[in-house]
């Protein structure tokens, strides 16, 4: 596929661009674990990076595309920012017809940790359950 044949396929559909930047977020593992982590409630860049062993600047890159499909959002605490999921239930929701879809295709995964919101022990996005390993100072 040549750059004019992506660029015509744009203008054969705009109306789905926003559905392909939603997927698009989607799309990558690195996000994926950080949505993943972000369901058991706000964290900071460095918590991120610390629990995902991966460099400040990638997790800082995958927030902002994340934040860019409008699944993330942060807040200003002190010096840092504190990000959270902007849309837990329908996410959940998306993440969990995701696990459903790939079960029927032979491919099980669990993209929903077994803890946290939208869970038993948690069902209600308002309330999500604390981490199980706090970052001291936090």
């Amino acid at each position: 596929m040549t750059m004019l044949d992506r660029e015509g396929d744009q203008n054969l559909a705009p109306d789905l661009a926003p559905a392909a930047a939603l997927f698009h977020g989607l799309s990558d593992p690195t996000r994926l674990a950080i949505l993943q982590h972000l369901t058991l409630g706000e964290h900071r860049v460095r918590d991120l990076t610390e629990h995902l062993g991966l460099a400040q600047s990638t997790v800082s890159a995958h927030l902002a595309c994340l934040r860019d499909c409008g699944l993330v959002a942060s807040r200003p605490q002190g010096r840092a920012s504190m990000f959270s999921l902007s849309t837990s239930p329908e996410l959940l929701g998306v993440l969990a017809s995701a696990e459903r879809l790939l079960a029927a295709t032979g491919y099980e995964v669990t993209l929903r940790p077994n803890y946290g919101i939208g869970t038993s022990a948690s069902p209600s996005p308002a309330h999500p359950r604390a981490h199980p390993n706090p970052v001291p100072g936090r």
